[in-house]
């Protein structure tokens, strides 16, 4: 491996870094106070200096070291992480950014923005706090660290031959308060009931989530198990004995247990904190121990962590069968234990921490992205070759019983593995497009001075990763949109009754084989007066155009149009949501819009979650071998004489267990033919679209359901309206893809053009 090739993947590594670090500033900004948070973001910066210094990176590696070395301070608690102290980081994690993209593609960056966040970098790191109360807090720290020069004394010479060696030892150690014994204790009893679990609720989880709040100790009691043969698999026997040290108060332990309160027995109790420091400061009469000293025999018992383990319980019993006159010395030499014990069990967490990591990073190795697309496209032949040979086994096997046709069911299963296992390796989380919002936005609101939250969901979403990397384009149109035109100003805000800072919205989720992206904002809504009357000005459409106000909204799709009443840097020129369009309809996806004036807009994206290959259902129309996408198909159904009604002129409709659908005849809406077909003499497919409700679409008959390898309509010849793509039958011929939603436009009176029926295309 060239020098090369150990760089590209520094820069590779960069990309994850930086992701983790923008990842852990936003959590931080959202109030996460966790360390494991701190030392994510810190580390992040750590590993890009050090790869950075190797390379001879100066510029990435100074910034980065101003960098680090404020986030130091925040991680040692020098340095509140306060609103104003994370802009200052999420500005200098885009700088970092920008440097590290510099350095990789011969670049440059804006110097005075570099030098001026790396001034204000270092104000901080010298405690320039930008607010007086942090600035106040920020001292505290520096006093936990008295204790430290009691560890630097020196060490007594040995003194005698054999080399024995004294050690300083101070009782002051044993009988004192641990840390955090001035905070409140509470005495929690959870005992979980059958309920709790068939609900899908966890108790570990909730055990888990009720230690972030402090330091805890735990006893699982199991005095209610009963023998095997009247275990019930749905019973719940434990419950836990919890003593937790909180500064968070009753409330906090209790909304851990929000939603499992009414099915399970919760009782939390304030623990006798005078009862707890008993044994610190009242001394206790002597009293005989049991102890066995054969354990002296053992070399090394006392490094051993499994011997220490072992000693616990023999300690346990002692204290237990000693006069009741001891149980306050019990428990001060049991805090005692517990501070080895805990000792131990955190060597030990990160010990297994470390294996599982050390796992982990074996478990991933890095694939150059043009193997696997030549590996989705071999998979992809094999498919059609599959079907090809199906196909020629059916039209010669009649039985259909012959070894052969058993052979071909099992490659068909094995070839539909070998695809999904393929598409699963391009499958990855939408969470780096959503990130490099974030940045957009505190750009954007900067610039025109306005305060905006970004909040995103599902970010772990996953989806093809052709589809993300085409994603980000009308993603960042479609932001600086939202911010721009839909958030209002904080005046603005404030005199309508709305928070100052606005909030825009962005999600991702799986429903019916896409993928769904909103972007939703709080403003002020499309004001349809305004985009009526600028499509008007700009000769879009005639003055005395009826437009319906879904029509209206979509007008600002047209090329050229933008309601801004000057250019600048964000907008202006009319090119932004125009772009949004084709970039979706290139994707195989549409978009639509939902206003409603003084709160706001949402515009969902509907995409498929992969542009290599789909189940569908393979019909005829009109002559014609027309695939439908299974994902929409709700049933299908053979309609009676009784059940089609006259609805108008040219409109027929279906009746469906007691409701009427509208009747669309695909054959006629893509001008296969020129009259209607008679519904009775053909399928009807009842599908779901997004927008328009549910359809029946009459075919002329059904051939079979397959899996498909989608190929481009738009790169082989030019887009069709109705059709989403193409693919390759077994037998070898083309047939079209069914573009569903634009069917169903098509028969609520959104016509398809004319010059571009398939009737041309033959």
């Amino acid at each position: 491996m060239d020098m090369n090739e150990i760089k590209e993947i520094f820069f590779q590594e960069c990309e994850e870094q930086l992701a983790e670090l923008e990842s852990g500033l936003l959590k931080m900004n959202d109030g996460d106070r966790d360390p494991e948070t701190v030392n994510a973001v810190f580390r992040a910066v750590h590993s890009i200096k050090g790869g950075a210094g190797a390379f001879g990176l100066d510029d990435l590696v100074a910034f980065a070291h101003v960098f680090e070395t404020t986030l130091d301070c925040v991680r040692s608690n020098k340095l509140e992480p306060t609103q104003d102290v994370l802009k200052v980081m999420l500005k200098s994690a885009d700088v970092l950014a920008d440097l590290t993209n510099a350095a990789r593609d011969g670049g440059s960056v804006d110097e005075s923005r570099s030098r001026g966040l790396v001034k204000e970098l270092e104000a901080l790191a010298n405690g320039e706090l930008p607010s007086p109360s942090a600035a106040a807090e920020a001292p505290a720290p520096k006093a936990a660290a008295k204790p430290a020069p009691a560890a630097v004394a020196p060490a007594p010479k040995p003194t005698d031959d054999s080399g024995f060696q004294p050690i300083p030892f101070s009782f002051d150690d044993f009988g004192g308060d641990e840390a955090g014994s001035d905070l409140p204790a509470y005495e929690v009893t959870f005992k979980p009931r059958f309920e709790l679990y068939s609900k899908g609720n966890d108790a570990t989880l909730l055990l888990r989530d009720l230690s972030r709040l402090g330091e805890m100790t735990i006893y699982c009691n199991m005095d209610e198990l009963p023998g095997l043969e009247e275990l019930d698999p749905e019973g719940a026997y434990f419950f836990w004995n919890v003593t937790i040290k909180t500064d968070k108060g009753e409330d906090a332990i209790r909304t851990v247990f929000e939603f499992a309160e009414w099915d399970c027995d919760l009782t939390i109790k304030p623990v006798d904190e005078a009862a707890g420091n008993t044994g610190a400061n009242e001394e206790l009469p002597m009293v005989p121990v049991p102890f066995d000293l054969s354990i002296l025999d053992e070399t090394g018992a006392a490094e051993d962590v499994s011997g220490a383990a072992a000693a616990e319980p023999a300690a346990a019993v002692a204290a237990a069968e000693t006069a009741s006159n001891v149980t306050q010395m019990a428990a001060a030499a049991a805090r005692v234990e517990k501070k080895e014990s805990a000792a131990a069990a955190a060597a030990a967490a990160a010990n297994a921490a470390a294996q599982n990591n050390a796992a982990g990073a074996g478990q991933t190795i890095r694939v150059d992205l043009d193997r696997v697309d030549r590996l989705i496209n071999l998979v992809g032949e094999l498919v059609i070759n599959q079907a090809m040979l199906s196909q020629s086994v059916i039209e010669n096997d009649t039985t259909g019983t012959s070894s052969i046709n058993m052979g071909l069911e099992e490659l068909q299963q094995l070839t539909r593995e070998i695809q999904d296992s393929v598409m699963a390796i391009r499958a990855q989380p939408v969470k780096p497009v959503f990130q490099r919002m974030s940045r957009i936005v505190r750009e954007i609101a900067d610039m025109t001075g306005k305060s905006i939250r970004l909040i995103t969901e599902g970010e772990n979403t996953e989806v093809d990763k052709t589809v993300i990397d085409k994603l980000a384009e009308p993603l960042t149109h479609m932001i600086r949109n939202a911010v721009d035109h839909g958030i209002e100003t904080p005046e603005k805000r404030a005199a309508a009754g709305k928070n100052t800072e606005g909030t825009v919205r962005l999600t991702a989720k799986h429903r019916s084989g896409r993928i769904l992206i909103e972007l939703a904002d709080d403003g002020a809504g499309i004001n349809r007066e305004k985009v009526r009357q600028k499509a008007i000005d700009n000769d879009l459409i005639p003055a005395d155009a009826n437009l319906s106000d879904e029509e209206i909204d979509n007008l600002i799709f047209l090329p050229g149009f933008s309601t801004a009443d000057k250019i600048s840097d964000i907008s202006g020129r009319g090119v932004g949501m125009d772009v949004v369009k084709r970039s979706i309809q290139a994707l195989g996806g549409r978009i639509n819009i939902t206003s409603k004036p003084g709160h706001g807009s949402v515009f969902t994206m509907s995409l498929p979650l992969t542009l290599a290959v789909l189940d569908g259902m393979v019909v005829t129309v009109a002559g014609q071998t027309l695939v439908v996408p299974l994902t929409a198909i709700v049933e299908t159904l053979q309609p009676e004489a009784s059940a089609i009604h006259s609805f108008g002129a040219n409109h027929r409709l279906i009746s469906i267990r007691n409701s009427f659908c509208p009747l669309v005849d695909v054959g006629r809406i893509l001008n296969f033919r020129a009259t209607q077909a008679n519904p009775v003499e053909g399928v009807a497919l009842l599908v779901e679209s997004e927008g328009g409700g549910q359809r029946a679409l009459m075919v002329d008959a059904i051939q079979g359901q397959r899996q498909v390898v989608i190929k481009s309509l738009e790169a082989n010849y030019t887009h069709v309206p109705g059709i989403a793509a193409a693919t390759i039958l077994g037998d070898g011929r083309v047939a079209l893809i069914l573009d569903v939603d634009a069917v169903v436009g098509a028969s609520r009176g959104q016509s398809l053009k004319a010059e571009m029926s398939l009737a041309a295309v033959g």
